[in-house]
């Protein structure tokens, strides 16, 4: 069967990996793979790999993320969204647009920031949303993130709607608890929309819906190419030899290899071959390849 990535808009009330199985149900494959999740309270692009574009994961997995949110406040939630108990309220201050944009100054750029109990992380093999159910809190090591963008779309008197631009592993619950008391309250996400992953920022995206009425005529939905992600690694093209010897795990040497590029895209005469690693001696070894 065709390989490629799909790009599902998930619909709320659908875990990530129920709207895996099923876009896997609608057209029989076995091997695919969605490339983050997506909480049930959430919509929006879900990458999904499907066959050999399941290898080129990793790749789509390190792309930042842009969603739309909003953050409610007075209230606090056990889990930072509208699906958790309220369990504990204060009062919000008077709310004015350039107090609350230099608020979101402050979250750009590099930062830490503690993974929420109620995730989809584990410890000792039970994701802490297990923990969590069961009363259960451990300790969470600080991760790196960065902000690239936090914008101000509208606001009332007890809430934001922000678009937020961000590296992997965000947590959009704990910034918006953040946000909260950085202007003097507490708050939780009440809506959350990915509106993209890079790099497929300006790619149309299916719904169940549509994929159904596709399976309904008997057709495929239109994939994007496994090699969409991998725009940022060199290309290297092979000959009919090289491209034989590389299928055979071998390293082949190859003219005109970007010396700082580490890793490159291979080509052969039957298009997209994978992955590879160059070096300095002008030799590319393969890493990742397609069964094609």
């Amino acid at each position: 069967m065709p390989s490629g990535i799909l790009l599902l808009d998930k619909p709320r009330g659908l875990s990530s990996n129920a709207a895996l199985q099923r876009v896997r149900g609608l057209f029989g494959r076995e091997k695919a793979g969605h490339v983050g999740s997506l909480d049930p309270l959430a919509t929006g692009m879900l990458p999904i790999c499907l066959g050999e574009a399941t290898k080129v994961a990793g790749e789509i997995v390190a792309g930042r993320k842009c969603y739309r949110f909003t953050v409610t406040l007075g209230a606090r939630t056990t889990t930072g969204d509208v699906e958790g108990e309220v369990s504990e309220r204060a009062a919000v201050p008077p709310l004015e647009r350039a107090r609350v944009e230099s608020a979101l100054a402050s979250f750009l750029g590099t930062g830490r920031q503690i993974p929420p109990m109620y995730s989809a992380l584990k410890r000792a093999g039970q994701p802490l949303y297990r923990l969590a159910r069961a009363g259960v809190t451990v300790e969470r090591p600080a991760r790196m993130i960065e902000v690239s963008q936090l914008r101000l779309l509208a606001f009332a008197a007890d809430s934001l709607e922000l678009e937020l631009l961000c590296s992997k592993g965000t947590y959009v619950s704990v910034l918006a608890e953040d946000i909260a008391a950085k202007l003097g309250t507490v708050g939780h996400v009440s809506m959350l929309r990915r509106e993209y992953v890079e790099p497929f920022e300006h790619e149309a995206m299916h719904t169940l819906e549509s994929l159904t009425a596709t399976r309904a005529r008997g057709e495929e939905p239109a994939l994007l190419p496994s090699d969409r992600p991998l725009a940022h690694l060199a290309a290297v093209h092979l000959d009919a030899d090289g491209a034989r010897r590389v299928r055979q795990g071998q390293a082949v040497r190859v003219a005109q290899v970007p010396l700082r590029a580490m890793r490159v895209r291979l080509y052969g005469a039957e298009g997209f071959l994978g992955i590879a690693a160059s070096d300095a001696q002008g030799l590319v070894h393969p890493r990742r390849l397609l069964r094609l």
